[in-house]
């Protein structure tokens, strides 16, 4: 190769002689069995984020060997190499906790080693954001590759999908109406195949926003993880990845502020997860572009929800898929979008879906003057509980408790939360709000999915489905309820959330977009000054956990750590 900055020449280890630590790479690498021509031809890194924990990224193996067939049949010599990988279920605290360490090792790994455009392979909740935040900062050309959701299970003849079912079941044996032997039964048909949740979760709402923001091949978000489609996605995410080396096309070329609106646009229409405001807003802002909350509030008031697919609807992601995928929901919110962004196959978001197959009737995607809610999912509420935001997925939510004012019963942490919830001596009832405290980026922990508090065991039994419930934390995007998250700033920082006591009256009205208190500004005042920070906790002074607690930002700026953000240059939505 003539560029001395491409290929094997890239990223070279520092020994003061180039030509020597080029002559010890290839004596090293031919150690591999390559030849002089491979290893002259354009590097394409391909993440391996496959682990023994994660059986959502069962299938990353044959998907490697896909995206190699891919690489090589374009001219590219493929490498791949490992990762951190993150499975909601096995992470401790939470596998929020450790999205920004992926993110760094991503980031790293890109640069240190050589590589003239990276593939990406994720599919489990946090690590699709970790790696687009890695490439946001490596600028290295890359594309995503995600895993594909699971295919639906099955029992006694009802359809099943993880993991809206998983707390709809749960909630129901909590409740005394299913035995242990019939949970026990349901358990092992929730998950099975490889791939991502099959709902409207996390996994599933960061595919669709990627394949909007440009950063996925059309068609790569729906397919499910065992379909021959995921494996020729595979192949042809591998040839790309060549052609972006070629063009050299980077992350920040892609990743604009109009297509992170594109991005936030697909978000609302499909009633996506909570978490990915935290996500995309943390990508962004490795990018120097700070998320507009109020502006996307606006766009939520004009894109409405449009899949019918759970935990808003009833569908699941393999009907999207045999619907068409994102270019169906594309084509219903095309005027909403900007058009003209540019995407990793080299075309603007409007050329894609022009060339997409035509569409057909179905049942999934429902056309924009027929929604399956009127606005965008997702609210952004103000008040003095959440000075800097919060949100509520209000598509997934009960409209009777959209406007609500009820009594505080306060858990101080998630310990306490555990400890009372089922007691028959808590003093609760069904028109009460529930407020967990110390849950929050800091306070936890990490922002764990605790905001999707349980229903008291006493008031399920009495048949209660639903309650307005607030918090500093986060909700799985499979979870459905009216459901108060986000708060800012968090408890754990002395914010307002962190002074309501037992009793208080709290008032919701989400078409105002308003979460309040309801006592004087005076008594509020003699709470903040009362008001002492939780004691540290024995692990907080070393480590990892040190740097986070030190590092993490609030919510709205996406979780991330502040030293590895430039500074916000841009806001998005830009309309």
């Amino acid at each position: 190769m003539s560029d001395p900055k491409r290929g094997m020449r890239r990223a070279l280890t520092s020994y003061g002689d180039e030509a020597f630590s080029l002559f010890l790479r290839k004596a090293f690498i031919k150690a591999m069995g390559y030849t002089d021509d491979a290893l002259d031809r354009p590097v394409i890194g391909i993440t391996n984020t496959f682990s023994g924990y994660n059986a959502c990224h069962r299938n990353v193996p044959e998907l490697i060997e896909a995206v190699k067939r891919g690489v090589m049949l374009a001219g590219g010599l493929p490498i791949e190499f490992p990762t951190i990988s993150l499975h909601e279920s096995f992470s401790h605290p939470t596998s929020m906790y450790l999205r920004n360490l992926m993110s760094i090792d991503v980031e790293e790994m890109i640069r240190a080693q050589p590589m003239d455009a990276v593939v990406l392979i994720g599919g489990c909740d946090k690590t699709v954001p970790a790696l687009l935040m890695g490439a946001a900062s490596a600028n290295t050309p890359a594309i995503v590759l995600v895993t594909g959701p699971m295919i639906t299970g099955s029992h006694r003849g009802e359809r099943l999908g993880a993991c809206t079912d998983c707390r709809r079941f749960w909630g129901k044996y909590r409740a005394g109406e299913l035995d242990e032997r019939e949970i026990t039964e349901i358990n092992g048909a929730l998950a099975p195949s490889a791939g991502t949740c099959m709902v409207m979760g996390t996994a599933s709402t960061m595919a669709c926003m990627t394949e909007a923001l440009g950063m996925m091949l059309p068609g790569g978000a729906a397919a499910p993880a065992v379909h021959a489609d995921r494996l020729r996605a595979a192949e042809a995410t591998g040839a790309r990845a060549v052609g972006l080396a070629k063009d050299r096309l980077t992350p920040e070329q892609i990743m604009t502020p109009r297509a992170f609106e594109n991005a936030l646009r697909m978000l609302l229409a499909i009633g996506g997860s909570t978490n990915a405001i935290v996500h995309i807003a943390a990508v962004a802002g490795r990018l120097g572009i700070e998320v507009d909350l109020e502006a996307f509030d606006r766009l939520g008031r004009d894109t409405p929800v449009l899949v019918d697919l759970k935990p808003t609807g009833q569908h699941y992601m393999e009907d999207l898929f045999k619907a068409g995928g994102v270019t169906t929901i594309l084509r219903e919110i095309r005027p909403l979008l900007n058009e003209d962004c540019l995407t990793v196959n080299g075309r603007t978001l409007g050329e894609n879906i022009d060339a997409a197959p035509a569409p057909f009737p179905q049942d999934v995607v429902r056309p924009f003057a027929d929604p399956i809610f009127r606005e965008g999912g997702i609210a952004v509420l103000r008040g003095n509980i959440a000075p800097n935001g919060a949100i509520i997925k209000q598509s997934a939510a009960n409209p009777t408790l959209l406007q609500h004012t009820g009594r505080a019963v306060v858990f101080a942490s998630l310990e306490d939360l555990a400890e009372r919830i089922d007691s028959d001596d808590l003093d609760v009832a069904a028109d009460d709000v529930l407020v967990l405290q110390s849950a929050g980026p800091k306070g936890a922990p990490g922002m764990p999915e605790s905001g999707y508090l349980p229903i008291p065991r006493k008031l399920a039994r009495q048949g209660v489905k639903d309650m307005v419930r607030i918090s500093d934390a986060r909700m799985s995007g499979t979870a459905f309820g009216t459901i108060v998250l986000h708060v800012s700033p968090e408890s754990a920082m002395g914010g307002p959330l962190a002074l309501i006591r037992n009793g208080d009256l709290i008032k919701l009205d989400t078409e105002a977009r308003r979460i309040d208190l309801l006592i004087d500004e005076k008594e509020l005042e003699a709470r903040r000054l009362a008001w002492q920070p939780p004691p540290p906790r024995a692990e907080d002074d070393r480590g990892y956990r040190k740097l986070f607690l030190e590092s993490v930002e609030q919510a709205e700026r996406g979780c991330d750590f502040d030293f590895l953000k430039p500074p916000a240059t841009t806001r998005t939505p830009t309309r």
